[in-house]
């Protein structure tokens, strides 16, 4: 288990939904990045927001890709925004979406996890 620094107590132990909530945000980040690498390996161009504006049954096709992808590239396109003056609040803002989104999918792959291995 996880364990945090106290000034009084020395050490105390997270609280298992903490530590559920943390493993939740690296599996969905974990996941997003292996599947925008292996969508960059095999179509040789970048994951993007743009390929919901094609035709409509490729668009279609991409939204399951997308979903758990968007975290991953949430973060590359605050990384990459190249904004000179850039606020500090965008870039948290775009990291507390990507985190919030890595949470919900995490979440759902640890379910599907879960209930194939019962």
């Amino acid at each position: 288990m996880l364990h945090i620094l106290s000034a009084n107590a020395g050490t105390r132990a997270l609280p298992p939904d903490l530590v559920t909530y943390l493993y939740d945000i690296a599996l969905g980040f974990a996941v997003a990045g292996c599947l925008v690498s292996g969508y960059q390996t095999i179509a040789q161009s970048p994951l993007s927001f743009r390929k919901l504006s094609g035709p409509s049954k490729t668009a279609l096709a991409y939204v399951p890709l997308l979903i758990f992808c968007a975290p991953i590239m949430i973060m590359r396109n605050v990384a990459r925004s190249g904004v000179p003056n850039q606020r500090f609040e965008h870039a948290m803002i775009g990291t507390l979406i990507a985190c919030f989104w890595s949470l919900m999918s995490g979440t759902v792959i640890a379910e599907l996890f879960g209930a194939l291995l019962v």
